[in-house]
C-alpha cells in the first residue's frame, strides 16, 4: 500500500491539492460576491420615481407616433 502511494505521489506533477482547495473555494467566494451585488444592485429597482408622460419634442429626430398612421 505505502508502494503505491509513493508512486502516485512521485507521478504526480500537478498542483497541491491544498493549493486546488483554495482556487476552487476562491472561485465560488468570486461567484458568490458577484451574485450578491447583482443581488442588491436590483434592489434600488423598486426606488425610482413615479413615471409621467413625456413631453412632446418636435425637434426629436425618432418619434415614436402611434396614432398617426
Amino acid at each position: 500500500m505505502n508502494a503505491l502511494i509513493m508512486a502516485s505521489e512521485a507521478a504526480s506533477t500537478g498542483i497541491d491539492p491544498h493549493t486546488m482547495a483554495i482556487i476552487v473555494g476562491g472561485g465560488i467566494f468570486l461567484a458568490l460576491m458577484v451574485l450578491l451585488l447583482v443581488t442588491v444592485s436590483y434592489t434600488n429597482v423598486g426606488l425610482r420615481h413615479a413615471d409621467h408622460d413625456e413631453v412632446e419634442d418636435i425637434h426629436r429626430q425618432f418619434k415614436v407616433h402611434g396614432d398617426k398612421h
